[in-house]
């Protein structure tokens, strides 16, 4: 027999762990680079950019479009880092809170 009560504190504590985890997600950090290094870009687990780091032999006008091109994808890489960590959080914060059905997938719930 279905158990209303017992759905209903399943769902108060699914919300709790979903809100912690979500607040972890926001403490995540990753860091992407590009050109060998010369640029470094930290993001946080909401893919907020948080630091940009560029080695100062980059700041020529003649190297202008080489520097876009460095930061754009540094801070690329350090997204897409950032974002399979919040998964593994995600993931990791709502085991076992609800049965394993193929093509579920609460990643879009981290904010």
């Amino acid at each position: 027999m279905f158990d209303m009560m017992k759905m209903m504190g399943k769902m108060k504590e699914i919300q709790a762990r979903m809100k912690e985890a979500q607040e972890n997600v926001g403490k995540i950090t990753a860091t992407g680079e590009s050109g060998g290094g010369m640029v470094k870009a930290t993001v946080n687990g909401k893919r907020q950019l948080l630091q940009l780091d560029i080695d100062p032999v980059l700041f020529k006008p003649e190297d202008k479009s080489v520097l876009e091109d460095l930061v754009v994808a540094a801070v690329n890489k350090a997204a897409e880092e950032a974002e399979v960590k919040a998964k593994e959080e995600m993931k990791k914060s709502t085991e076992g809170l609800l049965p394993n059905i193929p093509g579920l997938d609460l990643s879009g719930m981290m904010g």
